[in-house]
């Protein structure tokens, strides 16, 4: 059986990075950036005062110095002259400085009557102004690839980018099999069971980016997959739940094999997951087929689907496998099988700022309610040896 690191790079030379398009701005969030976004003018594109007050020569603005009122500069609307000498220039956060100002006297420090000022307390020379470019300057790149959340769509509207280049999202389309199986909502009989793996997948699957295409539950019968795979016909990743293993009833591997499915490997040395399947359709997309319980199909599709959406979406080689890091045990630890064995746990920290992981006592992979407590997977090697508390061990992060 193959290694979880060996799996996942068979995984991933199945798919491969898909083309670009480019959206609206306002249809960007979420999005992967494809291609350098490059600002077409500076952020400020003109020097502006940071505060409410007037705008001022430094030097003729000591302390007790009465100045003329000589207009007024508003966000939006620049004073139409540039400041006379011996003046100044009443001023709002935001706009434009005039020509000559070097700097503002905030409106606490100045004393106003009628048209003049009387100036408490000097401004230093470039106080409270914001140069132009000071944020970034015309040609300022945003590189790609990068994931585009709120900060970054904010960034390219201010970079005065409409329509940023993004990779285009893979449709992933999964197909929940078994007679057993339910949607929710649905009233189950008194031997079946409802269907909660394919609406978690989904939601993980858009989490990472790509389109879920819930298709119909295949029955036990070789027209009822064929009747479900259709429904994903279009789809550039089949997903399966369950049926891969080699039961009477479990008819995936045998009806996509007659679809022209190209078997890449069965089974992995991974607990949970043992029984995973991948491979390619001919003329067709890549195909994951994952085990039926829950647990094992969510740990699987966080190793090896949500990479392989990763890998669509143009993200480079080093940044593909799951993020890893080192916390401490909180309690002691048994040996481990001969399988890697990927454990629900809690994460909390400590007065010291490390993270301290307990791991759940029940890892069942039928227990979903134990992954939704979880907020990490602590990873145990093939053969690793008892640990005791505080030993370092490896986690993935659950979101």
């Amino acid at each position: 059986m193959l290694s979880v690191d060996e799996a996942r790079a068979r995984v991933l030379s199945l798919v491969a990075p898909f083309g670009t398009e480019r959206v609206a701005l306002t249809e960007a969030a979420g999005r992967m950036l494809a291609e350098d976004a490059i600002a077409i003018r500076a952020q400020p594109p003109f020097a502006a005062s940071a505060m409410d007050g007037y705008a001022v020569r430094a030097a003729e603005a000591a302390a007790g110095a009465t100045l003329a009122v000589a207009g007024e500069s508003a966000a939006g609307h620049r004073a139409p002259m540039a400041l006379p000498p011996g003046a100044a220039i009443r001023i709002f956060t935001g706009a434009p400085m005039p020509e000559g100002a070097d700097s503002i006297l905030i409106q606490e420090d100045a004393e106003r009557d009628g048209d003049r000022i009387t100036v408490r307390e000097a401004p230093a020379p470039g106080a409270h102004l914001r140069p132009a470019g000071a944020d970034f300057a015309e040609g300022y790149r945003l590189t790609a690839p990068r994931h585009l959340g709120p900060r970054e769509i904010g960034l390219l509207a201010a970079m005065n980018v409409a329509e940023p280049a993004v990779s285009r999202r893979p449709t992933v389309a999964i197909v929940p099999t078994g007679d057993e199986l339910v949607w929710p909502g649905e009233h189950p009989g008194p031997d079946q069971i409802i269907a909660s793996s394919a609406p978690a997948l989904a939601a993980r699957v858009a989490a990472a980016g790509a389109v879920p295409r819930l298709c119909p539950i295949a029955r036990d019968t070789r027209e009822s997959l064929l009747a479900a795979l259709d429904a994903a016909r279009g789809a550039d990743i089949l997903v399966t739940l369950g049926g891969a293993s080699v039961g009477d009833h479990d008819l995936v591997a045998e009806v996509l094999g007659d679809a022209g499915l190209s078997l890449d490997f069965y089974k992995i040395r991974m607990r949970p997951g043992k029984p995973l399947m991948a491979g390619r359709i001919a003329d067709g997309p890549a195909m994951l087929g994952l085990p039926g319980n829950p647990v094992s199909a969510m740990v699987c599709a966080e190793l090896f689907l949500v990479p392989a959406i990763a890998r669509c979406l143009g993200w480079p080689a080093d940044a593909l496998a799951p993020r890893l890091l080192t916390g401490i045990l909180a309690h002691d630890l048994g040996a481990n099988g001969d399988r890697e064995h990927y454990m629900r746990a809690t994460l909390a920290w400590d007065a010291d700022g490390r993270a301290r992981l307990t791991v759940a006592g029940r890892q069942d992979s039928s227990l979903q309610s134990v992954l939704a407590d979880a907020s990490a997977l602590v990873r145990r090697m093939p053969g690793a040896g008892p640990l005791p508390a505080g030993s370092a061990v490896d986690y993935l992060p659950l979101g």
